[in-house]
């Protein structure tokens, strides 16, 4: 029968749906577990291989088809076929299994709900009220999204069928894996009998009822009879474990496996599979056979690995022992295991029954997440009982290792090689710097380049690179400093993992040819008074007879940890002193940095130092503590192994430098630089009403012998009340809004990219000021729009928006203070664009190449020396005045002098807004000359919605 349309086909389904409804009592119908699989055939195509998999029950004469597979975009569902069934006496008697696949294509990204949906499942389910007339349902979700990347759904290579025994612990393992080398997880569910609606009266198979049916006490009905039974998943290796069962009868669960993907380090949930499965608890004595599996290993691609498996029963029936991993088939080198196929052997007279597993590994086995292997054991009784056991076997890809690294002294640059990476999988090399030497061999699984070694990365590389040249960006590395560095492999995605990170390698001091800052330190704390101490020695490693002694210097002095914006000469001399005090500056709110330049006694420049910026301390407030961080940009490392304590300071508010107590030390090495003071000084708590100030005494070295260390610096102070939930001052704009004649005037008559500048301005009142720590922006492209968060933790009062499309978008910004509270959001302020739109009174269509179209105003790519096409120099600066700006669209008509339409012309694809009327109307005839009036519509881009349209209307004069 053919189906011609959505209506008869939903029409003959639930006529084939009823005839199967109305016999299911006396077929005792047949639907006992299942799931749905997805294959993506290609990453280049949206065309995707559905299976559907049940297992089904034998005692009934129904077979599986004539069920709806929907595929969850809208299209007409498939009525599935009949399909025979393939018996399975190793799961019992009166078990099958059926498996249907079809080809299905998506229209385009998306997420989708496969389901398949048939009547009926089998009876007699203990858990769910009346099962024979209840519809069994499945599901997968797939999610087709260009930015995740190709995926196909997890595969379960364990039957959903077991068997168990009252009062027996129960186990089940899936033996799930997906073959991306995504992340997946699991976590149960309720089964369903349609989409959205789950089966009637469902209950955990340990509720009380299913054992007081038996007599069983329920407070003591666990395996040990210690406790009440539970019943349990294991999120990651996906175990199920029942202790234990009580009434014997069939139990149906469901449970999903979550499949995850790492991207841009946030996991992404790409999709799911459903499984519904069956449990069938008998009444019997019997044990459960146990396993003894190795421990989860970690190696590099290239290890063989052989184990040993061993299973044994404490009533000393045989055993089988079975091995389910993808590892068995995938390629190259997939792993092996013996006995194969599994046989039961015995476990009498203290023997063990024993697998061998074997696996060469290889580069192309490196990935992120470990792989599983599930063992199942089960024993040669009726019923038969089984034990799970999962291996994890992580393979991670083996260190770069080193050639040589070579110091370019002239440059102030390093030549860095390798050898050949070993696996040529790889997608990169990572290469990571640090100041002074870290020893660090990293420990089994330990892989990537871990954040206490306070390493740097500043490259990547690709893969078959050998070479890298670090001139620090252009800049030279540091004078005097000693820098170490370490290689990282990474692998691609959607496998993922990365190699233990290499042996250190080190070159000796940049040569000390130009200053080298020691210090710069906070001595006072104010937003109008406040001071930094700098400090550093003279280019020790200068050729004194090219740059002869005595030294002189200059500061430089720039707001941020790095910006070289708004620097300035704090002195307006050169010092013969190697040490600066900066007075007079705002140390609370605002970072500096500095640089040093040297002259020699000619009053030659020798060189100019690296850039140091002050140490920046942090607040943040929770209850009953204070979060402390800091952080400074320096040539020095603040992380060291010989001082890696930092100094934490305290006292109440309105103390000073001098008036702070020393209260703890912190191992930036193990904690970062980060201190949380919860009130372990004197083993006295923060009060929640009393603000407490905090200052940060940071310690470092270059790793230079001739430098002294610890390099010893402090941060201004900052002060935080605990459980703050107060929000701080909303800021205030102060913006000044598009000048568009200067725009006119300035501007080609089609810019590309565009700017807009922010500014605002800090609270007058005292209090409010010092609250604040950074500002938050926002933004609506167009008036109305909501307002979405845009740029985070922006420390300065101004902030230019870049490499915009155009000046259209409004902002709002809030203020955020020290313990993260956010402020209300300011009055909004919208740039806007500057639109124009001008058509001429006269053009003359003859062929003489003055005016020979109408058209508005355009692009004309003139220079000041350029003439127009009949000779005559042309104003550029008056093409600018005039020119088309910022036109979405436009609609033009021409009428004559008794209103009759002559000819119409409307924007878009290769047609102009410049209209380019060539004098000839709609059938194109030329029109004789004379007077003419048109109409024009014109939509331009601009901020607000409501002003977007407007109307034109002029005469023409058409001149022949």
């Amino acid at each position: 029968m053919r189906v011609t349309n959505k209506k008869s086909f939903f029409f003959i389904f639930f006529l084939v749906i009823g005839a199967v409804f109305f016999s299911t009592k006396a077929s005792a119908t047949h639907l006992r577990a299942g799931e749905i699989t997805v294959r993506r055939l290609s990453c280049t195509s949206l065309t995707f291989r559905i299976t559907i998999t049940v297992y089904t029950n034998t005692g009934s004469d129904i077979k599986f088809g004539e069920g709806l597979l929907d595929y969850g975009d809208g299209s007409q569902p498939h009525v599935t076929p009949i399909v025979e069934n393939t018996l399975r006496p190793d799961l019992g008697p009166e078990v099958a299994t059926v498996s249907y696949s079809i080809n299905h294509t998506y229209s385009g990204p998306g997420k989708y709900t496969i389901s398949y949906l048939e009547p009926n499942r089998n009876a007699g389910i203990l858990n769910m009220v009346n099962s024979v007339e209840t519809r069994f349902y499945l599901e997968t979700v797939i999610n087709i999204d260009p930015f995740l990347g190709c995926s196909n759904s997890p595969l379960l290579l364990v039957p959903p069928i077991d068997k168990a025994c009252t009062g027996a612990a129960w186990f089940h393992n899936p033996g799930a894996y997906d073959p991306d080398g995504d992340s997946i997880s699991f976590e149960f569910a309720i089964p369903k009998k349609e989409k959205g609606q789950f089966v009637n009266g469902y209950r955990d198979p340990n509720a009380q009822e299913f054992y007081a049916l038996t007599g069983i006490n329920y407070s003591t009905a666990n395996e040990t009879q210690t406790g009440p039974p539970t019943f349990t998943i294991n999120a990651k290796t996906g175990t199920i474990e029942w202790n234990a069962p009580g009434a014997p009868g069939e139990y149906n669960i469901a449970f999903l496996i979550k499949e995850w993907r790492k991207i841009q380090g946030a996991w992404i949930l790409l999709g799911y599979v459903t499984r519904d499965m069956q449990i069938i608890v008998e009444d019997c004595d019997n044990q459960r056979p146990e396993l003894e599996v190795p421990e989860d290993i970690c190696v590099e691609a290239g290890t063989l690995i052989t184990e040993e498996i061993l299973g044994f029963d404490p009533d000393l029936d045989s055993v089988k022992i079975e091995a389910f991993s993808q590892l068995f088939g995938i390629s190259p080198s997939p792993a092996t295991y013996t006995p194969n196929p599994p046989k039961f052997q015995s476990t009498k007279a203290g023997n063990q029954a024993k697998l061998i597993f074997n696996w060469q590994t290889q580069c192309a086995h490196i990935k992120d997440q470990p792989y599983q292997v599930v063992f199942k054991i089960s024993d040669k009784n009726i019923p038969s009982l089984v034990s799970f056991k999962t291996w994890n076997i992580k393979v991670v890809g083996p260190p770069p290792t080193w050639v040589n690294a070579t110091v370019d002294l002239g440059n102030r640059a390093t030549d860095l090689v390798w050898d050949s990476y070993a696996c040529t999988n790889a997608q990169k090399i990572e290469v990571w710097r640090r100041v002074d030497s870290f020893t660090f061999t990293p420990p089994e699984c330990v892989t990537g380049m871990p954040d206490f070694l306070g390493y740097t990365k500043i490259a990547d590389v690709p893969a078959t690179a050998t070479t890298y040249r670090d001139s620090n960006g252009g800049k030279g590395l540091a004078p005097g400093a000693a820098y170490c560095y370490r290689l990282v492999a990474v692998f691609p995605f959607p496998g993922g993992g990365e190699s233990y990170v290499s042996d250190e390698i080190c070159i000796p001091p940049i040569l000390a040819d130009a200053p080298v800052i020691t210090k710069v330190t906070v001595d006072k704390t104010s937003n109008t008074d406040g001071q930094i101490t700098i400090k550093w020695r003279s280019p020790f490693d200068v050729d004194k007879v090219q740059f002869p002694p005595p030294y002189t210097f200059e500061v430089l002095r720039a707001q941020g940890f790095s910006s070289q914006l708004q620097i300035l000469k704090p002195h307006p001399g050169r010092l013969t002193d190697s040490t600066y005090v900066d007075s007079g500056i705002n140390t609370e709110e605002i970072v500096y940095n500095y640089r040093i330049i040297a002259f020699d006694a000619n009053n030659t420049r020798v060189d100019t130092s690296a850039t140091a910026s002050s140490v920046r301390l942090e607040a943040g407030s929770e209850f009953e503590q204070i979060s402390l961080a800091w952080a400074a940009d320096v040539p020095w490392s603040n992380k060291t192994q010989d001082y890696p304590m930092h100094l934490i300071y305290r006292g109440p508010m309105g103390s000073t430098e001098s008036q702070l107590v020393l209260i703890d030390s912190v191992n930036v090495n193990e904690k970062q630089f980060s201190y949380v003071d919860a009130g372990q000084f004197n083993g006295v708590p923060l009060d929640n009403t009393q603000t407490y100030c905090y200052r940060v005494l940071t310690r470092g070295a270059y790793g230079n012998p001739e430098i002294e260390e610890p390099l010893l610096n402090f941060s201004q102070i900052i002060c935080a009340q605990p459980n703050d939930n107060e929000p701080p001052c909303v800021p205030t704009l102060e913006i000044i809004a598009n000048n568009c004649d200067e725009f006119f005037n300035s501007n080609s008559c089609d810019p590309k990219t565009f700017s807009n500048t922010l500014q605002w301005r800090r609270p007058d009142d005292p209090v409010c000021r010092a609250d604040i720590r950074s500002y938050n922006i926002y933004i609506a492209n167009r008036v109305g729009d909501p307002f979405e968060p845009y740029a985070t933790n922006v420390r300065d009062t101004f902030f230019i928006d870049t490499n915009l499309p155009s000046f259209a978008r409004c902002y709002k910004i809030t203020a955020v203070d020290r313990s993260g509270n956010e402020s209300e959001m300011s009055e909004q302020f919208c740039f806007d664009n500057c639109p124009y739109y001008e058509l001429p009174n006269v053009f003359s269509p003859n062929g003489d190449c003055y005016n020979a179209n109408f058209s508005a105003f355009g692009d004309v790519k003139l220079d000041e020396n350029s003439f127009d096409p009949c000779g005559s120099k042309r104003d550029i600066l008056d093409v600018r005045k005039k020119c088309a700006r910022f036109v979405e669209k436009v609609s033009f008509t021409v009428f004559d002098r008794w209103g009759k339409e002559l000819y119409t012309y409307e924007s878009g694809g290769e047609r102009s807004i410049l209209i380019n009327w060539d004098g000839k109307n709609n059938s194109g005839v030329e029109v004789p000359g004379g007077v003419y009036f048109y109409s024009a519509e014109v939509v331009f881009d601009v901020v607000d919605p409501s002003q977007k349209n407007k109307t034109y209307k002029g005469w023409v004069h058409l001149l022949r």
